[in-house]
């Protein structure tokens, strides 16, 4: 498992190859001022589902994307 430094330093190496440097600074600053609450999304992302349905519904997404 890597440290939380070294998750850092890739996922900002990522950001900047992909977004360059003022766009990855602009998706920084958006998410830090945002309200949005990731583990409440992540609770109610798959409510209702069965794990049969999610794994159906991500193999039809991995099909169409390849």
């Amino acid at each position: 498992m890597r440290t939380d430094t070294v998750l850092r330093v890739e996922a900002m190496d990522v950001l900047i190859s992909s977004l360059g440097f003022v766009d990855t600074e602009r998706f920084i600053s958006m998410v830090k001022r945002d309200t949005f609450d990731y583990t409440e999304w992540q609770n109610n992302l798959w409510a209702g589902q069965s794990i049969d349905e999610i794994h159906e519904a991500a193999t039809v997404y991995e099909n169409a994307n390849k």
